[in-house]
């Protein structure tokens, strides 16, 4: 992480891409905290592309997090526990304001999330690519990202044809 940092930020910054970091920064050694921090407050005004680091992170962490804000807003009296609703908790998400992902790529040839974004990819697309991380390169993602404009996308929505199934006998 420190290399990356210390290696990449300028041009990141120079190419408009904003840095967010996603997790706990509660025990991260002081140093590691600094550059995070540095790096987000660098790019905080940039509006091109986001780059969200997911470092010490955990999705049910999230959720606990989450949980745990709402929780406290209850109790100090900023809303009442019949207002939290879906929108209210992904409110308190560490990604609150971003999308949630319309893709996952996930590489390694394992199929499955990890922990990752489990809130968050309710409805998004997965992939499974056996290739290692440092050997997905362009072409790769080609291939993912075509794979995923021929899926139908849906929502949890059901179509005709799909209520057209259930009405079989």
């Amino acid at each position: 992480m420190k290399l990356f940092i210390k290696r990449d930020l300028k041009e990141l910054r120079e190419n408009n891409v904003r840095i967010r970091v996603i997790g706990e920064r509660e025990g991260v050694p002081g140093e590691i905290a600094k550059l995070l921090q540095e790096a987000e407050t660098t790019t905080k005004e940039n509006d091109g592309l986001n780059l969200v680091v997911a470092f010490n992170y955990g999705g049910r962490a999230e959720i606990v997090r989450s949980a745990k804000k709402m929780i406290k807003a209850v109790a100090e009296g900023h809303i009442n526990v019949d207002d939290i609703d879906e929108k209210v908790f992904s409110s308190c998400l560490d990604t609150y304001d971003m999308p949630d992902p319309d893709l996952i790529i996930r590489t390694s040839g394992e199929q499955r999330l990890s922990n990752f974004l489990l809130w968050q990819s309710a409805y998004s697309e997965l992939y499974f690519a056996s290739c290692y991380w440092p050997e997905f390169n362009e072409e790769q993602l080609d291939i993912a990202v075509s794979d995923y404009w021929l899926r139908e996308r849906r929502f949890g929505r059901v179509y005709e044809k799909d209520k057209e199934k259930e009405e079989l006998p």
